[in-house]
């Protein structure tokens, strides 16, 4: 993937039975400093499948991703979910693929 493209990625978060309040906790504390950082066009968590908890990101390049992945706002939500996920957090990254009009066919 290019440094200069835009990446959409996916986190899914599988908090262990009854640690869902502390992720989301450590959740409304990193999302706010998150939306702060350069290139986050979005950073937003929608509920899944019982307690999971899935992350949809947007960033304006993959350069910017890095810069956030190894950033601090990272580090410490990292810490903060420690011992309350059943699994490790599954990241995936994507490359946008625009059809249709624009406010509804691209991320």
């Amino acid at each position: 993937m290019d440094k200069n493209e835009p990446v959409v990625v996916t986190a899914a978060f599988r908090p262990l039975p009854g640690h869902r309040e502390q992720v989301m906790d450590a959740l409304r504390t990193a999302i706010p400093r998150v939306h702060e950082e350069p290139g986050c066009e979005l950073y937003a968590i929608v509920a899944a499948s019982d307690d999971d908890i899935l992350m949809l990101e947007k960033w304006t390049r993959v350069a910017d991703l890095d810069i956030h992945s190894e950033g601090e706002a990272v580090a410490d939500l990292k810490q903060a979910i420690e011992g309350h996920l059943r699994e490790p957090i599954d990241v995936a990254w994507y490359s946008p693929i625009p059809l249709g009009q624009a406010a509804k066919g691209q991320l």
